[in-house]
């Protein structure tokens, strides 16, 4: 093996370099360290040739002498033993005789994890240097505070329009309200005594067949007649909603044999005629045992009117229908009836049940005139809605009590489905005051039950 190759501690060459105790010199990663050999034409002397004594070094960068054989050594002494530092011993004092021994906690430094970061001082806001053609700011300016981003492309002006016009719509609306409930016809329809008061909502609608207020040229095309004065009801309809259950409209044949306050058992259309809406709305309640709330009366040129200013109501005709009493002649199939031809169909009692079938063709073409009324095609249609309110609010007679909201109330309640009912009937009398109609006292009974 050469010399100058890498060997154990116990047997390493000798240009190896050692320090004052005759100890290899080791790099970092544990291996020795050989001496620098001096570069040729260096000045420097060289040392003296011999062993040097123990303590002494021989100059960094000489060679040993090779003419004068190095004795050999103990592998042991020359064996590289790591030093291990001193450790400080903590014995502690031994106290005097008769006293305790106390042991009292070292102050240690607190570890470094654990010391509290300095505060670092209070920054000041930067000042803004001094602008150009103005006077210097001696403040800082305050912080600003974080606002929600807006969506471009839109402001607070941009509602301005919008609210505009639902200010102008409101107001319109109110005005044309107040108008059309100061041109109803008013009359005194609540009885001086009434029933106790029942749940929901109910309404009396009475369709007179009064020709007041007709001309000759309308009495003609309506096929109506000469005025009669006074009239009677042609139809009596009991309508009752409430929360939580469609509204339930109930026809009442205008030759239904009842009590009427004041004349005894007679016709319940009599009663208009004796005594006004007011007596009519006293023998309906004690019929039924239901409070009258509101009252609603159209006559036949009102009636005709109004169906032609929601431009005519599509009806379903069953068979065909030809009677000159109700001047009408229509075909079977459905068809969109005008004015004239709504109010024949109403008013014909060319059935084979005769009365009855007629109620049953009211509550039908009542209940179709009021979707019409307020399907979105008549409500945003000023050509339709203007004359609708009109004509409503010119022909129609409520109470006194009554506005042209109630009436829109009472439309809008009808337009969610509507539950058609007719008072059941026992059976046919012939009377003093003629041919009625007989009323099924039980089964009466329980039909108005459920809506008191």
């Amino acid at each position: 093996m050469d010399s100058r190759g890498p060997s154990q501690h116990g047997d390493l060459p000798d240009d190896i370099a050692r320090d004052s105790r005759g100890r290899p010199i080791l790099d970092r990663f544990g291996r020795p360290v050989r001496r620098r050999r001096p570069s040729r034409g260096s000045s420097r002397p060289r040392p003296e040739s011999g062993r040097h004594t123990r303590g002494s070094e021989p100059p960094r960068g000489s060679l040993p002498d090779r003419s004068v054989p190095s004795p050999r050594r103990d592998p042991a002494e020359t064996r590289y033993t790591p030093r291990t530092p001193e450790r400080a011993s903590y014995a502690r004092p031994t106290p005097p005789p008769g006293r305790p021994i106390q042991y009292r906690p070292e102050a240690r430094p607190a570890p470094a994890y654990r010391r509290e970061a300095p505060v670092p001082p209070p920054t000041q806001p930067p000042v803004r240097p001094e602008r150009r053609g103005g006077g210097r700011r001696d403040f800082a300016p305050e912080p600003r505070s974080r606002q929600p981003r807006r969506r471009p492309g839109c402001s607070r002006g941009c509602m301005t329009p919008f609210l505009l016009i639902i200010g102008i719509v409101l107001t319109l609306t109110v005005v044309i309200g107040l108008w059309a409930d100061a041109k109803l016809n008013r009359v005194e329809a609540t009885p001086v005594q009434q029933v106790a008061k029942t749940a929901g909502t109910n309404w009396l609608l009475v369709g007179s067949d009064s020709r007041q207020g007709l001309t000759q040229d309308e009495i003609d095309v309506l096929g109506t007649g000469g005025d009669i004065g006074v009239g009677r009801t042609d139809t009596i309809m009991l309508l009752h909603y409430g929360r939580g259950s469609k509204p339930t409209l109930v026809s009442i044949p205008r030759d239904s044999y009842v009590n009427v306050p004041g004349y005894g058992m007679n016709k319940i259309n009599s009663a208009f005629t004796f005594g006004g809406p007011q007596l009519l709305t006293e023998t309906v309640e004690q019929a039924t045992g239901l409070r009258i709330d509101h009252y609603a009366e159209i006559g036949f040129g009102g009636f005709a009117g109004l169906v032609d200013a929601v431009g005519g109501v599509e009806m379903c005709v069953t068979e065909a229908i030809n009677d000159p009493l109700a001047n009408i002649n229509l075909p079977a199939g459905c068809q969109n009836l005008n004015g004239p031809e709504a109010l024949g169909y109403v008013r014909s009692r060319a059935f084979a049940m005769g009365d009855l079938d007629r109620v049953s063709h009211q509550r039908e073409f009542f209940s179709a005139l009021m979707e019409k009324a307020t399907n979105p095609t008549t409500l945003l249609n000023p050509f339709r809605l203007g004359p609708l309110i009109s004509r409503a609010s010119g022909t129609f007679t409520v109470g006194t009590g009554d506005h042209i909201w109630n009436l829109a109330r009472l439309a809008l309640a009808m337009r969610s489905g509507v539950v058609t009912e007719t008072v059941p009937v026992g059976g046919f009398q012939d009377t003093a005051v003629g041919n009625v109609v007989l009323w099924d006292d039980a089964a009466a009974r329980s039909l108005f039950g459920s809506l008191r």
